[in-house]
Order: structure tokens, then C-alpha cells, then sequence
């Protein structure tokens, strides 16, 4: 198969903790739970301050159709239910929850019993699990394509192209019959011909122990692929795995593929064991202001603070926090913020690092159109933005592909005259949907 040759970018690895085993902290004195993580409707709460709580206890039912139900990552006391500002901009309502140190589970968690494919979405949505490597789209909603007979490819990501993250290859190094288990699950409830797990070279460990894992699986392949940024963008991944292009607006699903994050799937293999909902998150702690970076497993809703001190702290004051790689991470307000479902990385640097560069003036190199991989031209969204009418910029961004942009960061990387171009991408797609809206 050939590969996807367009818009491949070197970005530095700087894989800091691959070879170390993640560490479990202690319990947090308090969690901090948002109601909202990830893509869908807000959850419900289902508690109220004064109520005990245990890990794994339900405190927060799906908001809707897309959404996922939210327990309790300790055990202790529900103090109170307040709102949040969430980093993207949004507020939501979050549970506050003061920990007894004990971190007790919940009684009434048994190990799941189901017969059919119905049952089996219905306990994974039950799970609360979402899609741990990206943007937190409810997995028991991808599991629906099934339904509809579409699913005939499964496809495990275990690129982890972001420089610094390594959360994923601890999950493949410290949990391999979890996956094995979690894959297994797949493979007996969905129809799909082939299950394809996608990894980056440069982690010739990783790539072993999954090839040991499944020898005797033959319905399994294990792809190497070239550690290149931003393998691990859905469309690229399939792409280079099973040779399919996803069309602009559409889904996985309407190529025949379901992709879940190897670390989704070491979930499954869990919760399916245990009855253990999602309740806790391996998170790489890097970058140039941490003293010693590691690989945590820590309870969502651990205040990034907490974990951040468990690591041994700053090695120097952070200029700047990321939720996430450099690439696409998401910048937080402060180290107060909590861990969430889909926190795969906290990433503090220091001022060096996060000061950013003088912008100039675009050259038109087209630097940045060699380097996208979806072979876009992101001065045509700079220069349609420049239009008073939002009709004409409309248009123009339209007739330009935005929708296709996944703001990877590849195009602002390889810049010359740094130009900010991934919030220009943000704020036309953003200015599109308004419009769209209003329309």
C-alpha cells in the first residue's frame, strides 16, 4: 500500500518517559469533576452535596443521544455542585468531591454479563467511556454503526505523534491482556473483517509486544508506520492503514471503519473484567518547567496542581500549561484545572518555550501547503477573512475546503514568518458555522 506522502511534518519526538513505568498517585484531597468532557451534550448530576460516594459510583447521567454518563474517580463526600469554566471557553456545571483518602469502590460494581451486540453497547455506554486519545466522542455511539452493518475495518490508534506523550505505550507495554481482552471484545461483537493496529515506528518496544500479543490472531495485523506528524489524525490513519478516504464531512464509519485508541481498548478489556467504570486516566507529565517528568495514573478530576507535585513539581515557573502535546494541545487557565477523561498529556513550559514568535509578514512560500496533509492552502482562509461581507467569506472559505482543516498545527509549524495560522483557521470555522447559523 502506498502511503499517505502529502503534508507528512517532522516535529521532535522528545519521548522523555517511554521507557518508564507510569506511577499510581495517592488519592487527591478533592476532585474536581466537570460535567462536560468531551464532544456531546453536558451530563446530568444525579447527587447532591452531603451525598457519600465511592470510585466508580454513577454521580452524572448522559445529558443525551451523544454524551456519557460521569463517576466518581474517589470516595468521600459530594461538597458541592458549581460552575466550571472549562478551557475551550465553555461553562458547565462540575461536582465537587472531598475525598476520604480511602478511595473505597463501590459496592454494587460486578462484573458485566451480557449476550448480544445491544447489551454490549448498552454496558459500554454504561462504562462512561469516550474516546481517551482525542476529542472525547462517546464510543458506545461509534459502536451504533454496527447496527447498521457498516463497520468492516477496526482500526486501534497507537500512532501517539504528539512529541512528549507516551501515555499510550505505557498502556501497551503495562496492559497487555487488558487490550488482548478489549480487542477480543471487538472482535466477538462487531462484524467487522480485520482489526489493524496503526503504530508509529519509532517505538520498535511497543510494536513488539503487540505483535507477541496477537501471533495466533490472524485477524489481526500490527502496521508499522513512518513517524511522521500527524499520523495520528483519524483520516490520516486510515488512510495509511487501510487505504480509504474519509469524504469532507463524513465519518469513519462511512468507510467502512471504526477507530478506537489503544488505550480505549485496554478499557474495555478492564471494565468488561471488573465492572470498573472509567474513573482514572494515565497522563504523561512533560516539559521544559517539570522537574522530573513521568507517566501518572491519577483520578479524573485530580487538579493538575496535585499531580504536578506528585511528579517532584516545577523545575521553574510554567509560562504556559497545555491539556495535551504542543501541537494540538488546548492551553489551561491555571494548574488548578482538573484531569479529565480525554487528558492524555499535561505538558508545563517554562517562558523560553511558551514565548511566542513575532509574526511577519507572509512571504508566500506556500510552506504551508506543502506541509498539510490534507492538502489545503491556509493563506486562502487569511485572505477570506479579510471580507467585510460574511456572505463573500462564506464563500470563500467554503469553496477553499475549511471543513477539512483538523488544526494539527502543521502549517503554523513549518511557517517561516509565524504566522498565527491555526487560530486564522479557528476563528473562519467558527465565523462559518455563525454564519451558517444565522442562515
Amino acid at each position: 500500500m502506498s502511503l499517505f506522502k502529502l503534508g507528512t511534518t517532522h516535529v521532535p519526538h522528545r519521548k522523555n518517559t517511554a521507557s518508564q513505568a507510569s506511577v499510581r498517585m495517592d488519592a487527591p484531597g478533592t476532585v474536581i469533576i466537570p460535567l462536560s468532557q468531551g464532544i456531546g451534550a453536558p451530563s446530568v448530576a444525579v447527587v447532591k452535596p452531603g451525598d457519600k460516594v465511592f470510585v466508580g459510583t454513577l454521580i452524572a447521567e448522559a445529558g443525551g443521544y451523544v454524551g456519557a454518563p460521569i463517576h466518581s474517580s474517589v470516595s468521600g463526600t459530594v461538597k458541592k455542585l458549581e460552575p466550571f469554566l472549562l478551557s475551550n471557553g465553555k461553562s458547565c456545571n462540575a461536582v465537587i468531591i472531598e475525598s476520604d483518602g480511602e478511595m473505597a469502590p463501590d459496592p454494587t460494581i460486578k462484573k458485566p454479563v451480557f449476550s448480544g451486540f445491544e447489551e454490549f453497547s448498552a454496558l459500554v455506554r454504561a462504562s462512561g467511556l469516550v474516546g481517551l486519545g482525542g476529542a472525547g466522542f462517546p464510543t458506545s455511539v461509534k459502536l451504533d454503526a454496527e447496527k447498521k452493518g457498516l463497520i468492516k475495518k477496526i482500526i486501534v490508534n497507537c500512532a501517539e505523534c504528539e512529541p512528549y506523550i507516551t501515555s499510550d505505550t505505557r498502556t501497551v507495554m503495562e496492559r497487555g491482556e487488558d487490550i488482548l481482552r478489549g480487542i477480543r471484545l471487538l472482535e466477538e461483537n462487531i462484524s467487522a473483517d480485520e482489526v489493524v493496529i496503526g503504530v508509529e515506528n519509532n517505538k520498535p518496544e511497543a510494536i513488539e509486544k503487540l505483535r507477541e500479543l496477537f501471533a495466533s490472531d490472524s485477524k489481526v495485523t500490527v502496521s508499522p508506520l513512518p513517524s511522521t506528524y500527524p499520523q495520528g489524525a483519524e483520516k490520516i490513519l486510515i488512510y495509511n492503514t487501510v487505504g480509504r478516504t474519509v469524504p469532507e464531512g463524513g465519518l469513519p464509519a462511512d468507510v467502512g471503519c471504526l477507530v478506537m485508541n489503544i488505550t480505549s481498548v485496554a478499557f474495555l478489556g478492564q471494565y468488561f473484567e471488573t465492572g470498573m467504570p472509567l474513573v482514572e486516566k494515565c497522563v504523561t507529565v512533560d516539559g521544559s518547567a517539570i522537574k522530573s517528568p513521568m507517566n501518572v495514573i491519577a483520578p479524573i478530576g485530580t487538579p493538575v496542581k496535585d499531580v504536578i507535585e506528585f511528579t517532584g513539581g516545577y523545575a521553574s515557573d510554567p509560562a504556559k500549561l497545555l491539556y495535551g502535546g504542543p501541537m494540538m494541545g488546548v492551553a489551561m487557565y491555571s494548574d488548578l484545572d482538573p484531569i479529565l477523561k480525554n487528558t492524555n498529556a499535561i505538558i508545563a513550559m517554562n517562558d523560553a518555550d511558551a514565548k511566542p514568535a513575532k509574526s511577519t509578514a507572509c512571504i508566500h512560500c506556500g510552506r504551508c501547503v506543502a506541509a498539510c496533509p490534507m492538502g489545503l492552502n491556509p493563506t486562502a482562509f487569511a485572505r477570506a477573512m479579510k471580507f467585510d461581507s460574511p456572505e463573500e467569506r462564506a464563500e470563500r472559505l467554503t469553496d477553499a475546503k475549511i471543513g477539512l482543516c483538523m488544526e494539527c498545527g502543521c502549517c503554523s509549524f513549518v511557517c517561516p514568518a509565524k504566522r498565527p495560522l491555526v487560530e486564522t483557521n479557528r476563528l473562519a470555522k467558527a465565523d462559518l458555522r455563525v454564519h451558517g447559523a444565522k442562515k
